[in-house]
């Protein structure tokens, strides 16, 4: 699956993420993780999104994550959605 356009999941209030997929000019995927939690919880955020993606099987693709404190469960659901919506035509 390719990311065919730029799609988001998410706000930027307490407790959410922010999710912004983009198309990429290789074939890879990119990582950009930010997170105020990122001491306490960063090498897990990084897991989460790497195996949500790698689960859908995105290539082509920039993926941002703009964490807030979200639990895992709303990570992996925002991941999701925008993944879907990057996707689709």
């Amino acid at each position: 699956m390719e990311a065919k356009k730029i799609a988001t999941a998410g706000s930027l209030e307490s407790s959410d993420a922010l999710v912004t997929i983009s198309p990429a000019a290789g074939p890879g995927v990119e990582y950009k993780i930010d997170s105020i939690v990122m001491k306490q919880y960063g090498r897990r955020i990084k897991s989460v999104t790497e195996e949500v993606v790698s689960a859908s099987g995105l290539s082509g693709a920039m993926v941002r994550v703009q964490d807030r404190g979200a639990l895992e469960c709303t990570l992996r659901a925002r991941l999701e959605t925008a993944i879907g919506r990057a996707a689709s035509t």
